[in-house]
């Protein structure tokens, strides 16, 4: 008689409800209809270590703890969720939400050379709040399934700095099922 154990399942139920993030991130409403998201699933124990001493370097070569805490939390999930927003290309709606009068300053200023930090910016606001939408509508399926989850900007910028995704801003959402909730009462 065959026999599932309980981690092959747990990791396929955990790929699965990642693949159905991704499709509510993708299906989130965008602002004028321009889609603007990406996504990427992340798995194995090499390929998370490797996201995890990413975050471990960049919390020495900052100072931030943090960044070492949320990869402690990576070491310990299954698989991680990455959506991203590409903002360098305004809508056309002149909202200033910027920081520039017009999306034709915006654009005049951004040009090729983004200004790069933990993020490239500036963003589009409206590409920023489409990713939020986007996570938003992600983490509510990982919710009603069951799947422990956290949104982190520490593993986005992780991600930004291994080249894993092709975006301007990245956040990470890391997926786990034991338990008690990883994520709950991190220490750091």
């Amino acid at each position: 008689m065959p026999v599932v154990s309980q981690d092959n399942a747990e990791l396929s139920g955990l790929l699965r409800v990642a693949e159905l993030m991704a499709i509510a991130a993708r299906t989130a409403p965008k602002a004028r209809g321009v889609d603007v998201i990406k996504t990427a699933i992340i798995y194995g124990p090499g390929e998370l270590e490797r996201l995890a001493k990413k975050m471990d370097e960049i919390a020495v070569r900052t100072g931030l703890g943090f960044f070492s805490r949320d990869a402690n939390c990576i070491r310990r999930s299954k698989a991680v969720l990455l959506i991203g927003a590409i903002g360098s290309e305004p809508r056309g709606l002149d909202c200033a939400a910027c920081g520039f009068k017009t999306c034709s300053n915006f654009k005049e200023a951004r040009g090729n050379r983004p200004v790069k930090g933990f993020l490239r910016g500036p963003n589009c606001m409206m590409a920023i709040l489409d990713l939020g939408i986007a996570v938003g509508s992600a983490v509510k399926i990982a919710s009603d399934l069951n799947v422990d989850n956290r949104i982190m900007f520490t593993v986005g910028v992780a991600a930004l700095e291994l080249g894993l995704m092709d975006a301007d801003v990245v956040l990470g959402i890391p997926l786990s099922a034991t338990g008690k909730n990883i994520y709950f009462d991190r220490k750091g």
